[in-house]
């Protein structure tokens, strides 16, 4: 049997029906290009007869994407299968994706009909559809729940009258792996043109087992995994896109292989997250903020040796730079050390030993410790006086009307430059006038804003990290003024730079 696995994402239509994550068509056409960077072999761009929304959104995704197949849902009804052949008709290659429910509960509760009568209405839905697309899918919905020998009955009648694909969708997230696993087993074996299809995996994660059941089905004969970005969907969510083609990659043994482009797994998290306005769990497998974090003295020790010690997966293949060793009271002096590196300073023995105590006062009285904590400890005020890169002057004009303009005044081991740029924005523009001056290639890579105190008159400090020549350099400041306070952020950055 091939080894090659087809990824079909399903974000934009099952993971779109989360409450308050709908995506207009511009934002789901950027979503769908960057599926397509990241390698998916299907995107299933929506339910065309839901909404003329729906419909557009599959037109224009049709338009938008060259390699990706682009799939249409549709119920076992003749309309709803011409609205999808007509929303598809600009796709290089369109799928359209019909089905009917084969547990007991839909026959008998949603469906008021019987298994004669589904299998007939089956196979005319998949023949109907044939005459629109070559490519059909037929979903079994609620199979997690339909009788095997069932199920082997409605899969090879749809089979016979031309579908290429079959989904077994574990509709409300009830099998456990061992069961879903068995199913495509069950079909695999008891289906005589079952070689006639690829099997199809749709895992809901009702019980946490979404992930777990798709591979089961992996290793059992299924070929396509249904998945989304982040695990989004109806209820509890789809199974994981990221966790799948990790756990397949990790597994050498599993001898498994995609087309996915897994350094851009994060940038797609991240799109997704933004775009639906749903944010990702910390905790969350692969893309969540503590993926590849240690607090804990004993990991990071382990992790600075041979990060093989407590990750499994090299951060730079989904995307991320590095592993994050967050400092906690937890912490080790290998980690204070690390960090205190990354910020410029080397301390050795008594030194080290004396800043790991003042470090271990301080994090018992904080949740983590902040790398402008640990500049106050190493003495970076003294620094930040003999710093040859210094902020003299800052103007910045900025309105609902007006192009944001700054005129940044810097001094250089006492030589004063002055430079004035425009940008999107008063900080934009800020940094653009900055980077005209120091004349260095640096790329922006995190700025974060955080309030010290509470008020109108908040003091703001600004951490900032940027990228020069493949190294990264992080800066500081704090000011009530958080333009200023992120130019000096920005400048305490760049002056790191040898």
């Amino acid at each position: 049997m091939d080894n090659k696995v087809y990824i079909f994402d399903t974000t934009l239509r099952d993971g779109e029906q989360v409450p308050g994550c709908q995506l207009n068509t511009i934002e789901k056409i950027e979503v769908a290009r960057q599926l397509e960077k990241l390698g998916v072999d299907v995107i299933e761009a929506g339910f065309p007869i839901s909404s003329p929304g729906d419909f557009n959104s599959v037109v224009e995704i049709s338009k938008a994407v060259q390699n990706p197949t682009i799939c249409a849902l549709t119920r076992a009804v003749k309309k709803d299968i011409e609205v999808a052949a007509d929303a598809l008709k600009f796709a290089k290659r369109g799928r359209i994706h019909t089905g009917i429910g084969t547990s007991p509960y839909h026959i008998k509760y949603k469906l008021n009909s019987n298994e004669d009568e589904i299998v007939e209405r089956a196979v005319e839905a998949v023949k109907y559809a044939k005459r629109f697309v070559e490519d059909v899918e037929f979903y079994a919905e609620d199979a997690g729940r339909s009788d095997n020998e069932y199920l082997a009955r409605v899969v090879e009648a749809v089979i016979a009258a031309g579908a290429t694909v079959i989904n077994i969708p574990d509709t409300t997230g009830y099998c456990l792996p061992s069961e879903y696993g068995a199913k495509i087993a069950y079909l695999v074996n008891n289906v005589p043109n079952v070689d006639k299809a690829i099997l199809s995996t749709h895992c809901h994660n009702d019980l946490g087992m979404a992930t777990a059941n798709t591979l089961a089905g992996v290793v059992n004969g299924a070929r396509q995994v249904e998945v989304t970005i982040n695990g989004l969907g109806e209820r509890a969510g789809n199974t994981s896109l990221e966790e799948v083609v990790m756990a397949m990659k990790s597994h050498h043994d599993l001898d498994y292989r995609t087309g996915i482009d897994t350094k851009q797994i994060m940038k797609t998290s991240r799109l997704v997250s933004t775009l639906m306005r749903m944010p990702v769990q910390a905790n969350k497998a692969i893309v969540g903020r503590n993926a590849f974090a240690h607090s804990s003295g004993i990991h990071q020790d382990g992790v600075l040796k041979n990060r093989e010690n407590y990750e499994i997966i090299d951060p730079a293949e989904v995307g991320v730079k590095e592993s994050s060793i967050v400092l906690t009271a937890r912490s080790g002096r290998a980690a204070l050390k690390h960090r205190l590196h990354v910020l410029g300073y080397e301390f050795e023995g008594p030194e080290l030993d004396e800043i790991y105590q003042q470090f271990l006062d301080l994090a018992d009285k904080k949740k983590d410790v902040a790398d402008e904590d640990l500049e106050a400890l190493a003495g970076s005020e003294k620094e930040k006086q003999d710093r040859s890169i210094k902020l003299e002057s800052l103007q910045v004009i900025s309105g609902s009307s007006t192009i944001p303009t700054a005129t940044v005044a810097v001094s250089f081991n006492g030589d004063v430059f002055t430079e004035t740029a425009s940008g999107n924005g008063p900080i934009d523009a800020s940094f653009t006038a900055v980077k005209a001056l120091v004349k260095r290639k640096v790329h922006l890579e995190e700025f974060l804003i955080q309030a010290i105190t509470r008020g109108s008159d908040d003091l703001g400090k600004v951490h900032v990290t940027v990228e020069h020549k493949g190294h990264t350099y992080y800066g500081f400041s704090a000011n009530v003024d958080i333009i200023t306070a992120s130019v000096e952020a920005f400048l305490d950055a760049i002056s790191k730079i040898g």
